[in-house]
This record gives C-alpha cells, sequence and structure tokens, in this order.
C-alpha cells in the first residue's frame, strides 16, 4: 500500500509508504491519499488527521521517473489528481496536521505547506523545488505559501528553490513547531490528541474564515464571524464549554452536530 492508514483513538495517522524512493508522489500514491483523506474526513470517529512520510524523509516530491511529455489535456488530468488532494486538506474541517523529518521538497513542501499545522525536526529541509525540472509548482503552492510566510519569500523560494532548514523555516511561518530530530511524530501525535478533545465545530469555522477572510472586504469578515459564531452559541459544544466553566472543570467536547438544528 502506498498510503498506511493508522488510527489512535480520534486521530487519524496516514503516512505516504514509498520509503524506497523517499515518498516521492507518483499517481498511485496520490490518488490513494486524496482517497484517504476523504474517507478520514467522511468518518466521524476521526477529528484530527495526521499526515507524514515513512522512514527518514516526510515528501522528496513528485516522481519525476514517471513523469513524461504530455499532451495539456493530459496534463491537466495529472494535475487535478494532485489538487485533489489538496483540497481534500482544505475542505475538511478537521485540523489536519503533518509531522516532517528529513525533507520536504517540491510537492512535499507544497503539501505540508497546506496542512493547518506543521511540526518539523530541528534538521529536516524545506524547497519548492519544480523548476529544477521546468515545471511553477501546484498543490495549492499559490495559496499556502504566501499565507505561510508573505509574497516576497514565496516569490523568492520559488524562484531560487535553495533548501532551508525547518529552524529557518519556522520563523517564516511554514514550519509552527521544532521537535529533536525523530520526534516529529510523536510530538504531532501529542497535537492531535488535544485537538480531538476539543471543539470540533469551532475548528471548522477557523478553518473556513481563515480560508474565505482574505478574499473578502473587512466588514464582509465582521459579517461572516457573526453568522458563525451565533451557530456556535447553539452547539453541544458551546453549552458543554459553559457548564464545565461554572462547575470548574475541563470541557469534554465529543459532538460535532449543534444542539439546535
Amino acid at each position: 500500500m502506498n498510503v498506511l492508514v493508522e488510527d489512535d483513538g480520534a486521530v487519524r495517522v496516514l503516512t505516504l509508504n514509498r520509503p524506497e524512493v523517499r515518498n516521492a508522489i507518483d499517481i498511485p500514491l496520490r490518488l490513494e491519499l486524496a482517497d484517504a483523506l476523504e474517507a478520514a474526513d467522511a468518518d466521524p470517529q476521526v477529528r484530527v488527521i495526521v499526515l507524514t512520510g515513512a522512514g527518514s524523509t516526510f515528501c522528496s516530491g513528485g516522481d519525476i521517473s514517471t513523469m513524461k511529455l504530455m499532451s495539456e489535456n493530459e496534463a491537466m488530468e495529472r494535475a487535478q489528481m494532485a489538487q485533489r488532494v489538496i483540497r481534500a486538506i482544505w475542505n475538511t474541517p478537521k485540523p489536519v496536521i503533518a509531522a516532517v523529518e528529513g525533507a520536504a521538497f517540491g510537492a512535499g513542501a507544497a503539501l505540508a505547506a497546506a496542512c493547518d499545522r506543521v511540526i518539523a525536526a530541528r534538521d529536516a529541509r524545506f524547497a519548492t523545488t519544480f523548476t529544477n525540472v521546468g515545471l511553477a509548482g501546484d498543490m495549492g503552492a499559490y495559496a499556502s505559501l504566501p499565507q505561510r510566510v508573505g509574497v516576497a519569500r514565496a516569490r523568492q523560494m520559488l524562484l531560487m528553490p535553495e533548501p532551508v532548514t525547518a529552524e529557518t523555516a519556522q520563523p517564516w511561518g511554514l514550519v509552527d513547531a521544532l521537535t529533536d530530530p525523530g520526534a516529529a511524530l510523536a510530538v504531532a501525535r501529542a497535537d492531535a490528541q488535544r485537538l480531538a478533545a476539543g471543539p470540533a465545530q469551532a475548528y471548522g469555522v477557523i478553518k473556513e474564515l481563515l480560508a474565505v477572510a482574505p478574499t473578502l472586504p473587512p466588514v464582509e469578515v465582521l459579517d461572516h464571524e457573526a453568522a458563525h459564531q451565533a451557530r456556535l452559541f447553539g452547539s453541544a459544544d458551546f453549552a458543554e464549554g459553559i457548564a464545565a466553566f461554572a462547575q470548574k472543570r475541563r470541557p469534554s467536547f465529543g459532538s460535532r452536530q449543534g444542539a439546535h438544528q
């Protein structure tokens, strides 16, 4: 299997499983990963998703050995297969965490950047290496990278694809937390368990608002915030949060459905 699936309570861990080619993404892998992400989104028992790579590498990028000159229509079909993976990460209301060891190059860097949280070993390296084979980049790079590191830095990463360490990438915003080498997955699992115990509906709202807010006038953002917040005031999670506050205990969130439909 090109993608390993493991459930750890309410956390689903998806592992890119082509370590012999440093988890390079070919068409079977991208199809399996899209299927696995969509299945995790559809499973009500899953509250958080973790992405990682088998062996010592997160993902070395697209599998160049499987690439060839092709017609625009053929290439579009191939690109849409990759974009389906990114759409699945962005469309699910569930937090998606990347656990990065070793290299996250090309499509691997874009894949990590698309996630809601990136945990990386201090010696991990990131590079958007698409131009090395005459390509400009896909898999959401033109949305995720500017949102994380700013347009100016994203431009330089894409034009001059020099690898940067996770320690450099963290203050840029490409990495959210650093770990010792070999510990990225363990830390990602711990973060995922913490998120899995949180208010799932609120997380979904956070993902949606952060996705649309940059495209809207500020006053329209206020309307979207108010509409979502008003719905959350009728949710089971909000009721539990208020009850826990009054009883001086930790809230026990567990329902993605609102108290009022």
